[in-house]
């Protein structure tokens, strides 16, 4: 299905990275995207690779998983319409920190950073915000990370 501009531009507006941005804004990081395919079961980044690039979810669902130090795999997170991945890439340039596989069918928007240099270069405003986005989720994530944290701790002291 060929999603129209408009439709695209509510869609990214009402997700966290895109939040708050003006329309020429929006419009220059739009132009950046490139559309990327997945079917079910395919993984989308590998833990421990290179990474440049973040990824905004358009359709599908995806999981998120670490491998522990014993070798066993552990589900961290579930992706859905609207949420992004991969941004530690972009503010780090360090590898991959956990897999993302396609649970089914996804359509993922990609943004390199080199695209996001590129913004900073010729939109200012636009990358403050992208980048203040992109901090308030990470604390979001913390923030849960702490309470299943510390609910995991309170279970073990029962």
């Amino acid at each position: 299905m060929v999603v129209s501009a408009p439709d695209l531009k509510t869609f990214l507006l009402a997700t966290p990275f895109f939040g708050g941005l003006p329309d020429p804004s929006l419009d220059l990081l739009t132009s950046m995207l490139v559309e990327c395919r997945f079917d079910g079961g395919a993984t989308v980044v590998a833990e421990g690779e290179p990474g440049r690039s973040m990824f905004i979810v358009k359709s599908g669902r995806l999981a998120v998983s670490k491998r522990a130090n014993a070798g066993s795999i552990i589900p961290i997170s579930v992706l859905q319409p609207g949420d992004f991945f991969g941004e530690m890439t972009l503010i780090e340039m360090q590898n991959r920190s956990a897999t993302v596989v396609a649970e089914s069918p996804t359509v993922l928007y990609e943004l390199t950073a080199k695209n996001l240099y590129a913004c900073y270069k010729t939109d200012i405003h636009a990358y403050v915000i992208v980048l203040q986005n992109i901090n308030r989720e990470l604390c979001r994530r913390l923030r849960r990370a702490d309470d299943r944290f510390a609910g995991h701790q309170a279970g073990d002291d029962n």
